[in-house]
C-alpha cells in the first residue's frame, strides 16, 4: 500500500484539465492510478497564494475543497474523505482509499490565526504555514524570517484542532521555531536531503534529525530538481536566462513545456535520498510525498502514481528489509497521522 502526503492534481481538475474520476486528461494522479498503485491514503493539497488570488483566497481555497469532495462522492465508494484517525486505519486495512484535504500555505486564513477553525469544519487536516512568506511566517521562496507572534498562535490552535503541521516550504529559521513551538509530531510532506541535492527546499541533515527525533516524517519529493544536484543547477541556469524578467503564465508555460523536454534522472536518485534519511533520520522518518502534478519532471521510469508499484522492488534491491520498505511505502506516515489526528 501507499500514503502520500502531496499532490497538487485538485488544480489540475479545478482547471478542468482532468476527469480525476476516468483518469481522462494529463496528470500523474488519479482515481485509476492509485487503485492501480495500491494507494491507501492521499494528501490532496489546496494551493492558493494571495498574490495569484487578492482578496479571494477563502472564496478560492472553498472551491478546490468541494472539488476534492465531488472526486471523492463521485468514486463510487472507492475513496472517501478521511477526517479522523480511525478512518485511516479504515483505509490501511482494506477500505475506501483516505483522501486528505490540505492547505498549502495560509493564505486563505486572510492573516488570522483563528480561521483556521473554519477550514477545520471544512475537513481540512493537513497545514503548510505558508508556501511564500505571509503574515505567519518566512520560507524558502521568500526572506529566511521566523514564525511571527500570529503563526506561533496558528501552530497551537492547529495542535489543539488535531491539524498536522507540516513545515515543507518553510525557511530555515522558522522551522526551529515549529522544532520550539509544537508540542505533537510534525512532517515535512514533500521535502528532500539537502545534502545530496543542496536546494534550500531540502531538509539539512541536522532537520531531519530533529524532525526523526519529533517522532515526524518526510516525504521524498520526486521533482527531478530536488533530487538530483546536477538537473537542479541546469534549471537554475535556465531560470536566470529566460525568468529573468517578469513571469506571464504565457512565459511560464512554454518554461515549463521545454523543461519536461530535457532528460530526467535516474530513478535511483529516489533510492540514495531514502537511504540518507534513513542514515541520519533512522527508518521510521522517511516516507513518500510525490509533488504529483506540481512538478514538471519526475525521474526515469515513473510516470504518475500508478508506477510507486515500482517503488518496492526498488527499495529492496538497495538492500531495504520488507519491513522497512513497508515504513516508507505507508507505514511511518499512516503512524504520524494516526498519533495527530487521534479520534
Amino acid at each position: 500500500m501507499f500514503f502520500d502526503t502531496h499532490c497538487d492534481t485538485v488544480l489540475k481538475v479545478v482547471s478542468g484539465n482532468l476527469d480525476f474520476n476516468t483518469g481522462e486528461g494529463k496528470a500523474h494522479v488519479t482515481l485509476p492510478g492509485m487503485l492501480s498503485a495500491g494507494s491507501c491514503a492521499q494528501v490532496f493539497a489546496c494551493f492558493v497564494l494571495s498574490d495569484e488570488h487578492p482578496g479571494r483566497e477563502r472564496e478560492v481555497a472553498l472551491g478546490m475543497i468541494q472539488t476534492i469532495v465531488r472526486m471523492a462522492t463521485r468514486s463510487d465508494g472507492k475513496m472517501k474523505i478521511a477526517l479522523s484517525a480511525s478512518e485511516l486505519h479504515s483505509a490501511c486495512d482494506g477500505g475506501p482509499i483516505a483522501a486528505l484535504i490540505g492547505l498549502e500555505g495560509a493564505d486563505p486564513l486572510e492573516g488570522r490565526a483563528e480561521n483556521l477553525h473554519y477550514f477545520y469544519e471544512l475537513g481540512v487536516r493537513d497545514l503548510i504555514l505558508a508556501w511564500k512568506d505571509n503574515p505567519f511566517t518566512g520560507t524558502t521562496f521568500g526572506r529566511n524570517t521566523p514564525l511571527t507572534e500570529e503563526g506561533k498562535k496558528l501552530v497551537t490552535i492547529a495542535e489543539e484542532l488535531k491539524v498536522m503541521i507540516d513545515v515543507s516550504h518553510l525557511s530555515d529559521v522558522a522551522f526551529d521555531d515549529i522544532c520550539n513551538t509544537a508540542k505533537r509530531p510534525f512532517i515535512a510532506s514533500h521535502s528532500n536531503c539537502r545534502a545530496l541535492c543542496p536546494d534550500r527546499r531540502n531538509l539539512t541533515d541536522s532537520m531531519v534529525h530533529r524532525l526523526a527525533e519529533r517522532g515526524g516524517v518526510m516525504g521524498i519529493n520526486l521533482s527531478s530538481d530536488f533530487l538530483d544536484p546536477v538537473f537542479r543547477e541546469k534549471l537554475k541556469s535556465y531560470k536566470r536566462k529566460v525568468l529573468a524578467h517578469k513571469r506571464t503564465p504565457e512565459e511560464l508555460d512554454r518554461f515549463r513545456a521545454n523543461v519536461g523536454t530535457w532528460p530526467c534522472p535516474s530513478i535511483d536518485w529516489v533510492t540514495r535520498h531514502i537511504l540518507h534519511a534513513i542514515n541520519v533520520g533512522g527508518e521510521d522518518c522517511i516516507g513518500l510525498g510525490g509533488d504529483l502534478d506540481g512538478v514538471t519532471s519526475i525521474p526515469k521510469g515513473l510516470e504518475g502514481i500508478a508506477d510507486y508499484s515500482k517503488l518496492p522492488d526498488l527499495l529492496l534491491s538497495a538492500g531495504l528489509s520488507t519491513g522497512q520498505v513497508e515504513k516508507i511505502c505507508y507505514q511511518n506516515f499512516k503512524r504520524v497521522f494516526c498519533e495527530v489526528l487521534a479520534d
